[in-house]
């Protein structure tokens, strides 16, 4: 199951942060975000722990750059992006493409068809004019009627108390979630105990 920890900025909270041994680190670039990141911090995560740059409606130029600059494993698109422009964007990288939908109802679900032999992983967050990172959870069990092939993960409003309701939830192309905003003090500040202690008690629901 991987874990992913999204919206990070501040050198001490990513180092605090990557020793929990989280498996994903999210780094927004969408200046819309109070999570936005514009430079690199004077620290970054190191492998095995992969980056993963976010963007909403970027450049191509602008991708390219970041992930240069940046080491960025992995792309996360957040926006309207087209199927041709992420195809252009996957040719120009060659980093494997997450790719979100907001999630309010079954219909929905019905774009990832055009995606699918082209984003890697899929990202089903909770439906708002935020672009995530609203603390707010969407209804897992919409995510029912989605029978692609794409794995997926689970966004949205996940909190300290979830992680028995996470350990309990199943779906065949689930492969991980998403911690944000519920895991902060403030916005891009992560508690790291808070996270720590979320961590330790979904290992012992899964055993």
């Amino acid at each position: 199951m991987i874990i992913k920890v999204c919206g990070m900025r501040e050198p001490d909270n990513i180092r605090a942060v990557e020793a929990l041994r989280p498996d994903w680190m999210g780094f927004i670039f969408w200046p819309g975000s109070r999570r936005c990141v514009t430079t690199p911090p004077a620290y970054l995560p190191q492998p095995p722990l992969k980056r993963v740059g976010v963007f909403v409606q970027p450049s191509l130029e602008e991708v390219v750059q970041r992930v240069r600059e940046w080491k960025l494993d992995l792309v996360q698109l957040h926006g309207s992006e087209s199927a041709d422009w992420c195809r252009e964007l996957k040719a120009a990288t060659c980093k494997p493409i997450i790719k979100a939908f907001s999630i309010a109802t079954s219909a929905d679900l019905l774009p990832t068809v055009g995606y699918a032999d082209l984003a890697d992983y899929f990202l089903f967050d909770t439906r708002t004019p935020l672009m995530g990172g609203s603390g707010r959870q969407f209804d897992w069990n919409i995510l029912d009627a989605y029978d692609g092939s794409t794995p997926f993960l689970l966004s949205g409003g996940i909190g300290p108390d979830d992680a028995s309701r996470i350990a309990a939830y199943s779906h065949p192309r689930c492969i991980g979630f998403d911690l944000n905003s519920r895991f902060e003090t403030a916005p891009a500040i992560k508690d790291a105990e808070a996270l720590g202690a979320f961590i330790r008690q979904l290992v012992t629901c899964q055993k």
